[in-house]
């Protein structure tokens, strides 16, 4: 009995979605025992829609990919962004990923879907990461000093993905894992855009 109540509080704990301020514990046991092999990571609890934030201005901030090449938010306007704010020591960030890539696919040509690391060793993890799950549509951005976090994410929970329209405003924001490429999801994106170009 003890053991199955143990067992359930671990489950429950791992489901949630993850907290930045254990990132550098966490990134610490990573790096002794490698990215590479770590256990696959539990399903997460879905996330939910909530607009609670909305109207907010996206900041003026710039991030990198690998590569040095820089990317300003300011340079986002004129297109709907789905900002997703991520870490690959985060479970749930990690098992949404696909579902993000394949939602970039469907959107793609009307819907800028942008997943931003907030790893502090930057391209030294992420770039494997991505080289091992080769994502057809996601780009690598990196923000090792969190800026956007700190600006997007009070809360500090990952991941955390918002929806801006196409002026920089934010319609809806979702913290922890969730479907991105559900009907539901689609859904969801399509009508808050349509709302928000009828206003």
């Amino acid at each position: 009995m003890f053991r199955s109540l143990l067992v359930l509080a671990a489950s429950a704990l791992a489901l949630g979605a993850c907290d930045s301020a254990s990132e550098t514990a966490t990134q610490r046991s990573t790096e002794a025992v490698g990215p590479m092999h770590t256990p696959p990571p539990p399903p997460p609890l879905p996330g939910q829609i909530v607009r609670f934030k909305a109207g907010t201005q996206l900041p003026a901030l710039t991030f990198s990919d690998p590569s040095g090449a820089q990317l300003s938010t300011a340079d986002l306007k004129g297109t709907p962004v789905v900002l997703n704010l991520w870490a690959t020591w985060c479970a749930p960030c990690v098992i949404e990923m696909p579902t993000l890539d394949a939602l970039a696919g469907q959107l793609e040509g009307d819907v800028k879907v942008l997943t931003v690391s907030q790893d502090v060793r930057g391209a030294e993890v992420v770039a494997p990461f991505f080289e091992q799950r080769e994502f057809a549509y996601l780009e690598q951005w990196l923000d090792p000093d969190a800026k956007l976090n700190q600006a997007l994410n009070e809360e500090g929970l990952m991941p955390v993905t918002i929806l801006f329209d196409a002026e920089g405003k934010e319609l809806f924001r979702v913290a922890g894992g969730y479907e991105w490429d559900s009907e539901e999801a689609i859904a969801a994106i399509s009508e808050a855009l349509a709302s928000a170009s009828a206003e």
